[in-house]
């Protein structure tokens, strides 16, 4: 964050997103302005919170995809939730505070992930030595064999969890050991070239006790399996798995070993409260003063609720207490029929920057089939190149797609880019259908004639569809 500027961060979000440079100012200056709180005297740093957002705007045209962004951007813990999915204290489903719990599951995986990269070549390493044990076992003596016999040697091999224990290469003659350390470097040598990635080995796999019990939302978010894992033993499971796919477990094992936990958690509840942003989606359907009945009951109690989050509380999770006062809040809602004013004053007071998302014109969807660095155009090319096929779309196909997306937007419900998905749907339909692979590699050039030839039917269907009782 210290080496990019708002207009540098507007500049990542352009990339992805076409047009609403008022939001995206918006965002880029929130989340600069976290950099410069945390490089100011700490007494003063405690008294400056987040200035949270709301974004107003129909569906379609890019909320959702600049919190996601920006939260991709800084790699900071991101959650998006639906505010209808959650109900007032009393009533059956989720409640709010789930939204911090959910934030810190987001946190823990990006630590975990961040300190897996550091020691990934560590455990690459040691999950390889145990995949040569594997293919290369040491041959047991009889006379080491039969001492397995013995009771108390059975019960410290079970309990040490090693129902099977290898014999040490010590126990081997100098002979012996010649013999196998060579056998060892050659399994080596092919293991590396990718030559026994098929071969078959049995390896255990551990197994967390399944204890059929889900109490996550009531309030702490207790975790049973944490709870009783060190009560139950772990289970161990042998199965038979080609060098390939036991690697990629024998790596996580690994990983998991070298991974300090308490130290994740302790960086993933910092990360969760100071870099934290929480995207609440279609806030606006639960605006609006409440009926005593029927299925809106409990509209404003969500808000009630979700107001000591946003104003700063602590959240009790099974990682340990969290602190919201400095998470970022972004919130959205087309805001059809309820207004931002239908918010209880409260809540309004805790999202003081409020930006406007305007509707897609023609123009933004030609942009948007064009600029973006994952525009749609390039997705279906990049999905039917896998069958041979090379699409090339022409300036003036992209023209009328982008007409044929605004008309459709305007004779049924606006939902802004989303409908392009459709428009190119119905256009790819047959190439879509008739490829399969298995003819030679041709280019397949989308103009304005071959546009209008696929949709210009079916946009008149739906033009005189409003007429028809």
């Amino acid at each position: 964050m210290q080496n990019m500027s708002p207009k540098q961060i507007v500049d990542e979000l352009d990339r992805y997103i076409i047009g609403q440079d008022a939001a995206k100012r918006a965002v880029a200056v929130a989340l600069r302005n976290r950099y410069r709180r945390s490089q100011i005297d700490p007494d003063m740093r405690d008294e400056i919170s987040p200035k949270n957002i709301i974004m107003i705007g129909p569906t379609g045209v890019g909320k959702t995809e600049i919190a996601r962004r920006l939260a991709k951007l800084v790699e900071a813990p991101f959650v998006k939730v639906e505010a209808t999915k959650f109900t007032e204290v009393g009533y059956v489903g989720r409640d709010v505070e789930s939204i911090i719990r959910d934030l810190m599951e987001a946190s823990i995986r990006l630590v975990k992930q961040g300190q897996q990269e550091k020691i990934q070549a560590m455990a690459d390493a040691l999950a390889e030595q145990r995949l040569i044990k594997l293919l290369v076992p040491i041959e047991k003596k009889r006379e080491h064999a039969d001492n397995h016999q013995n009771p108390m040697a059975l019960l410290l091999s079970l309990t040490s969890g090693n129902t099977q224990p290898q014999e040490p290469e010590d126990t081997l003659s100098d002979e012996e050991k010649t013999v196998y350390r060579n056998k060892r470097e050659e399994v080596e040598a092919r293991l590396r070239r990718g030559e026994l990635e098929d071969h078959i080995i049995e390896i255990e796999v551990e197994e967390s006790p399944k204890l059929g019990m889900d109490i996550s939302n009531i309030g702490v978010g207790i975790d049973m399996g944490d709870m009783l894992g060190g009560v139950i033993p772990k289970k161990k499971k042998r199965r038979k798995l080609t060098v390939a796919d036991a690697r990629k477990i024998l790596v996580q094992e690994e990983v998991d070993k070298l991974i300090d936990m308490d130290d994740v958690i302790a960086k993933a509840i910092e990360r969760a409260e100071q870099d934290g942003i929480v995207f609440i989606d279609e806030i606006d359907k639960i605006a609006g003063k409440s009926s005593h009945h029927g299925p809106d009951v409990s509209r404003e109690g969500v808000q009630r609720d979700i107001l000591p989050i946003v104003e700063g509380s602590t959240v009790t999770t099974k990682y340990g207490p969290v602190k919201t006062d400095f998470i970022l809040f972004i919130a959205a809602g087309a805001f059809h029929v309820a207004k931002v004013t239908d918010l209880i004053p409260e809540l309004q007071g805790r999202f003081p920057i409020s930006v406007e998302l305007a509707s897609l014109t023609k123009d933004d969807f030609v942009r948007i089939l064009r600029a973006p660095d994952n525009a749609i155009t390039k997705q279906y090319a990049a999905l039917l190149s896998v069958d041979n096929i090379d699409l090339v779309f022409e300036d003036d196909a992209l023209e009328a797609l982008a007409e044929y997306a605004s008309i459709d937007n305007e004779v049924h419900e606006n939902i802004g880019a989303r409908r392009l998905h459709t428009v190119m749907e119905s256009l790819l339909s047959d190439i879509s259908f008739n490829a399969s692979g298995l003819h030679p590699r041709v280019t397949v050039r989308i103009d304005q004639t071959y546009v209008k030839e696929h949709l210009d039917a079916q946009i008149f269907r739906r033009n005189i569809d409003k007429y028809v009782i």
